[in-house]
């Protein structure tokens, strides 16, 4: 999954980022308001966690940004304040779910958790397409019951195919969403056609075929 954590307490930064890449998330930053406003303009994320007060502005100026844009985020706010008021402007405007400091990084996680389970797999641990089948919170997959070893950007790869069944998603897409802000860096795409090709082989072994090429734009995933 892809989180961006806008924060402007570095140590804390540092230990949600580090908390959260356990599980091999990968996870961006904003130190600041005109940061976190530039990233939710240009990238896509699966949530983000979001302070209230940022520097040089309000986490929930971040957020009307977001909704106004109609990009389909999961947002938890996270603030030192723990008045009714500010809580419920948060929720009002969107946000998914709200958490106030100091709190134990084992219980964001647990939110997060819960979050895209309830926003991408209706509340399941357990994704599943026809015969695939997986696991997200221990990482596993199986197809015909069989399990398959995948590395993390096949794994990555077969989740944000199945989330964007039926989408063509450009090359462009898939980079940012495998290496962030560290995509703008890739000289070619020869990588990601690298990584589809050893995600194809491993499922096409097991008689699943749903990776399509869309020529000149870049690849689907279909029933076949």
């Amino acid at each position: 999954m892809k989180f961006l954590i806008a924060e402007d307490e570095q140590e804390l930064q540092k230990s949600i980022v580090t908390y959260l890449q356990r599980d091999g998330n990968l996870c961006e930053v904003a130190s600041d308001f005109k940061e976190a406003i530039e990233k939710v303009a240009i990238y896509d994320y699966d949530l983000i966690v979001l302070d209230v007060n940022l520097v040089t502005g309000s986490g929930l100026d971040v957020l009307k940004t977001l909704k106004k844009e109609k990009k389909n985020t999961g947002v938890i706010i996270i603030s030192a304040n723990n008045s009714l008021s500010d809580k419920l402007e948060g929720l009002d405007l969107g946000a998914d779910d709200y958490i106030t400091k100091p709190f134990h990084l084992a219980e964001l996680y647990s939110r997060i958790n819960a979050l895209l389970r309830r926003s991408k797999f209706g509340g399941n641990e357990i994704i599943e397409f026809n015969e695939i089948k997986i696991n997200t919170k221990s990482r596993s997959v199986y197809v015909f019951q069989k399990p398959i070893l995948l590395t993390k950007k096949e794994y990555d790869l077969l989740v944000f195919f199945i989330s964007n069944k039926g989408r063509v998603l450009s090359k462009e897409i898939i980079a940012e969403h495998l290496w962030g802000d560290d995509s703008d860096l890739l000289d070619n795409f020869d990588f990601i056609y690298v990584h589809i090709n050893n995600l194809r082989k491993k499922l096409t072994a097991e008689g699943s075929k749903y990776i399509k090429t869309a020529y000149g734009s870049g690849y689907k995933f279909i029933e076949d």
